[in-house]
């Protein structure tokens, strides 16, 4: 038995079929994949992300703690409280320690990191804080629903009712607010529009049958994988981890260059990358004819005997075809092979990310 969180019952009691994830017992499903799949695409769905960290940030060196820390800039929130930004944590060789959200509270700062590196992750941060006067405490009291899709936010307020209504409307895309130990952010992992609620694990079951009784579907982690790769989005372990560095992960935006004099932890192995040249890049694929791109696949590129790797693939339901993110020789043109059973199938070269609110972007 793994961990639980505070809505496993309610999983239980709506059909999920539990499996283990990252050591917590988390639905897969609630009987259909693909329906969970579209209803978010097409009406509203929420998971229950509660197996997530959430790790609060404070003190007068939290600030300088965060901007060597990371790889984005915390300073870009200054000014802001409720802003977020998506950021990786690296090592020392510039490899992906985590990706993350971190939030400006006001005072101090909130970021939510992966449950399946959690140890990892709060051993790396606790070492690097160092002298700064910061201090980490980890959130466990804190549950995290994700309501996702283009009826999402206005199904939140319904069950949220009037008083929430004004600041639920005013909230921009990656901003947030709180509420004692209710935080709303609008953030997702899915491509569409939505809210991300953290609430205290007392609240949480109410507020799931709540949304459920409003229309909300209720979906697993099936659906959360296909409506991210879909979306292009990063999933920890497949796109990125501690030996791949961000400018191969297609995460070169969220590195903060600029000012030249903060020195974040992985820069100068980032800097050297940079400067011998980039070996390789995250692509999309697309393959229209009959068949099913999976990681671990390799990738033929025209031009050079080094061969890519997918590091996620499926069925899209959304396109109807089969897509993938792989890491390629720099090199590679509009066209790619994948081999498949033995056989190399020809494949399209795309932008890696494939449909954003509900539509197609290949």
């Amino acid at each position: 038995m793994g961990n639980k969180t505070a809505l496993y019952d309610a999983h239980v009691a709506m059909g999920g079929k539990m499996v283990d994830f990252g050591g917590w017992d988390m639905p897969l499903h609630y009987g259909s994949q693909l329906e969970e799949h579209h209803k978010v695409r097409k009406g509203a769905g929420m998971f229950d992300v509660s197996h997530m960290t959430v790790v609060d940030i404070d003190g007068d060196g939290a600030r300088d703690f965060l901007r060597t820390l990371l790889a984005n800039d915390v300073a870009k929130l200054d000014g802001n409280p409720g802003k977020a930004l998506y950021t990786g944590m690296l090592n020392d060789k510039g490899g992906v320690v985590d990706d993350l959200i971190v939030y400006l509270r006001d005072p101090g700062y909130r970021v939510v990191v992966n449950c399946a590196t959690r140890e990892k992750d709060l051993a790396w941060m606790n070492q690097q804080v160092g002298s700064f006067d910061a201090t980490l405490t980890e959130r466990p009291h804190l549950a995290m629903i994700a309501i996702q899709g283009p009826d999402a936010i206005d199904k939140v307020k319904e069950v949220m009712g009037i008083d929430w209504t004004a600041a639920i409307d005013g909230l921009k895309v990656f901003n947030s607010f709180a509420r004692g130990d209710w935080f709303v952010a609008r953030t997702g992992y899915t491509g569409e529009d939505g809210l991300e609620i953290m609430l205290s694990n007392e609240d949480a079951t109410g507020f799931w049958n709540a949304l459920a009784d409003a229309g909300v579907s209720p979906c697993g982690l099936g659906a959360r994988d296909t409506l991210r790769l879909e979306a292009g989005m990063n999933l920890y372990g497949h796109e990125m981890d501690d030996e791949t560095s961000p400018l191969q992960a297609n995460m070169a935006w969220t590195i903060a260059w600029e000012p030249e004099e903060r020195k974040f932890v992985g820069r100068e192995a980032l800097e050297a990358e940079k400067a011998a040249g980039v070996e390789n890049k995250l692509v999309g694929l697309v393959l229209e004819d009959r068949g099913v791109l999976r990681a671990g696949q390799e990738v033929v590129v025209d031009g050079t005997d080094r061969r890519g790797i997918i590091t996620s693939g499926t069925f899209s339901p959304t396109l109807g075809f089969s897509i993938a993110m792989a890491r390629v020789p720099v090199s590679v043109g509009d066209t790619a092979q994948v081999e498949i059973r033995k056989k190399q199938i020809p494949v399209r070269v795309v932008k890696p990310s494939f449909v954003r609110n509900g539509k197609s972007l290949v």
